[in-house]
């Protein structure tokens, strides 16, 4: 049995994307919207991704009712927690078959074209994995409050803390924390205020920023960047250590931080031969070989090509 479409969902912190192609491998349509983290926000995020792939089908000019004959796979940020993605596993969809994985697993399968191979996500948030050509190793993924060492998110946390220190002259001020008090009109309690209600992808957002001003030598943003850099070599290292020889580094982190980090990596570091969408088409392109929600989480064989 052949899908007449396979659809593939990037469903990540601070945006979700996907990709339409039909059997033989033609792009029909991509689309994308905002935060498609299950653990945070289950139901946002499944609606969010359910009304994309809608869209993509409207975009290719197809009725709703081809959904029914559509092969998926959708990586998710947060369905590293097994109860979320049993959630997930559980929500009534209209596809023929789908298989349901991390988003750090799609990127692997992606980056590596569904051969054996590690990745590192730095994005808003972190987590790295390993795929042997059969199962998946992973590590980090733990959210904000416990775990995301080396993202942008931890980043901006960071940073608005220094700026904080330097407006209380704890520690020397620079332009960046003068920039980054400026946006909460240098009042610590509208800054107070801010952090009720943000979410990772707010504090991700100051990330640009503090890139920028580090390398204009910015004594604060040098000092941001070079901690960062820290906690990824130490989540490259784990890797490493855990066996693997080719590493792709991905996320909007990846390509900033790629002259601060230890040269010793330059060994290990490879270029993704695709995205994750690509592994997303690629987990969906052996949807039908998935006959329990358990067997999504881990591929059991290696994974076939997306034109099949």
């Amino acid at each position: 049995m052949q899908p007449n479409f396979l659809v593939g969902i990037d469903g990540g912190g601070t945006h979700c994307r996907v990709r339409l192609i039909d059997g033989i491998g033609r792009l029909l349509a991509e689309c994308h919207g905002g935060p498609a983290n299950i653990f945070s926000d289950a139901d946002g995020a499944i609606t969010t991704a359910l009304t994309l792939v809608e869209q993509a089908f409207q975009q290719a000019g197809l009725p709703p009712a081809a959904q029914a004959s559509a092969w998926v796979g959708f990586g998710f940020a947060g369905a590293n927690v097994q109860r979320a993605r049993q959630r997930a596993e559980r929500w009534p969809m209209p596809f023929a078959a789908r298989r349901i994985a991390s988003d750090v697993e799609i990127a692997c399968l992606g980056a590596h074209g569904g051969q054996p191979g590690a990745v590192l996500i730095v994005g808003t948030g972190s987590q790295a994995t390993s795929y042997d050509g059969h199962s998946f190793r992973s590590c980090g993924g733990w959210g904000f409050a416990l775990g995301d060492q080396g993202s942008g998110a931890i980043l901006g946390r960071h940073a608005l803390r220094l700026a904080l220190l330097a407006h209380e002259g704890i520690v020397p001020v620079s332009p960046l924390t003068q920039s980054l008090l400026a946006d909460f009109g240098h009042s610590p309690e509208t800054l107070l205020v801010w952090t009720q209600s943000a979410r990772a992808h707010d504090w991700a957002a100051f990330s640009p920023r503090i890139f920028t001003y580090a390398a204009e030598g910015d004594v604060n943003g040098v000092k941001l960047v070079e901690m960062l850099a820290r906690e990824i070599d130490l989540l490259l290292a784990s890797l490493v250590n855990a066996g693997s020889s080719r590493i792709a580094l991905m996320g909007g982190i990846a390509q900033p931080i790629l002259p601060w980090l230890n040269n010793r990596w330059n060994a290990y570091i490879v270029s993704p031969v695709a995205d994750a969408l690509d592994g997303a088409l690629r987990l969906a392109a052996a949807a039908s070989a998935c006959p329990t929600p358990a067997a999504a989480a881990q591929p059991a064989q290696p994974l076939p090509s997306p034109q099949g």
